[in-house]
């Protein structure tokens, strides 16, 4: 079995080799630091009091490892912070270290438009007009075969509007601010106005007494009148009452397809998932020195997980008369433990800066200065 290597208590960094991928090779400061923390790491398991079966390549690697995880764990916060507001942005697009102030606004009103759609209010796609001849006596009509198959090439259509309507209520009433029909001559002899000199006098109503009068009107033609009207279902219309002469009915109406195409919005080379949005690994020299304790400390939990399975493979080592049995599987437990403390602590505070959790936090501090503020007494003004 070959002899564990042991640290010797400096390491020199060298670009392109020091380091098994090579993320920051470049970056002046990580190459600064590289040997500083490999020695604070190896000082910090023991050296060099007691032996440390690492080399200097191995510190470099973990360190390395440390800082990927450190940006990692960074900027799945920001993906999960900035998704809606990116979304849709390029994807060659780097947002690391950028600050993101955007909306959700386009995205919603994109999503909006569809129901426009629907509504008839709105939305992408276009609304047609079409019509069909109505025969005496014959009631049932099926929209889709008359008309969908034969103007639209078979595709599915969906009746929005049908024109059925008498002539408006508003035209069949008199006019609002004339006095004829509704005796409001007396009325204006109970205000004191009947002794003016005008040739005419009115009073203006509220709205809502037009809205009453418009809805007396449809009432008196649909009850009264048995007044034209239609039921609809799965394009087929049904004429009420039965036609007594021949003529056009009228609609609008959509394409299903078109309307489905018009508001599913599919773009390509764009941000659309966590797996796209353009977040890199963060430039070292940047991180302030927050992060650079976290990259430390987790550089240490690595090193010590490396070091204990180095040991765990070289359990124990022969001395005259007796053998040292080294502790391998605890190191490697400790190791874990460490490492997990350090990646919820990184992920609670950067949840508590998240966007949510800040709007949250500056609404209860606008609460709290009310409160406060409300305590404040009054000055008594005496003129």
């Amino acid at each position: 079995m070959s002899q564990a290597r042991i640290w010797t208590g400096t390491a020199s960094f060298t670009s392109g080799s020091s380091t098994p991928f090579g993320i920051y090779d470049s970056d002046a400061s990580f190459k600064s630091d590289a040997p500083k923390v490999a020695s604070w790491c190896a000082k910090r398991l023991g050296y060099p009091i007691i032996d440390v079966e690492l080399e200097g390549d191995n510190f470099f690697a973990v360190f390395e490892e440390a800082v990927s995880e450190y940006s990692a764990q960074v900027n799945q916060f920001n993906i999960r912070n900035n998704l809606g507001s990116l979304e849709g942005h390029s994807t060659g697009s780097n947002f690391t270290g950028q600050s993101v102030n955007g909306s959700e606004l386009s995205n919603t009103v994109a999503i909006s438009e569809g129901y426009g759609n629907l509504a008839n209010v709105g939305g992408r796609a276009d609304i047609k007009r079409g019509s069909i001849n109505i025969n005496t006596g014959s009631q049932q009509y099926d929209l889709q075969s008359l008309y969908g198959d034969v103007s639209e090439s078979g595709e599915r259509i969906d009746i929005t509007k049908v024109y059925y309507e008498t002539t408006p209520a508003i035209n069949r009433f008199f006019d609002p601010y004339s006095v004829s029909g509704q005796g409001t001559l007396n009325l204006v002899d109970e205000f004191g106005f009947g002794s003016f000199s005008p040739a005419a006098q009115f009073i203006m109503m509220p709205i809502y007494e037009d809205m009453l009068r418009i809805q007396q009107i449809e009432f008196n033609d649909q009850i009264r009148k048995s007044a034209h009207s239609f039921n609809i279902v799965n394009n087929k219309i049904t004429i009420l009452p039965k036609p007594t002469s021949n003529y056009k009915l009228h609609f609008e109406y959509q394409v299903v397809k078109e309307v489905r195409n018009a508001n599913a919005i599919v773009l390509p080379n764009v941000v659309s998932d966590y797996s796209n949005i353009g977040y890199n690994f963060a430039q070292y020299i940047k991180i302030n020195d927050v992060g650079k304790q976290w990259i430390r400390k987790y550089t240490l939990a690595l090193a010590k997980e490396m070091l204990g399975a180095v040991r765990e493979k070289y359990s124990s080592i022969p001395i005259p008369g007796s053998e040292v049995s080294l502790d391998g599987a605890s190191l490697r437990a400790e190791a874990q433990s460490e490492k997990d403390a350090l990646i919820e602590q990184l992920r609670e505070n950067l949840n508590e800066v998240s966007k949510k959790v800040r709007m949250e936090n500056e609404a209860a501090m606008v609460d709290q200065q009310q409160t406060i503020i409300q305590k404040v007494p009054l000055a008594i003004y005496i003129g």
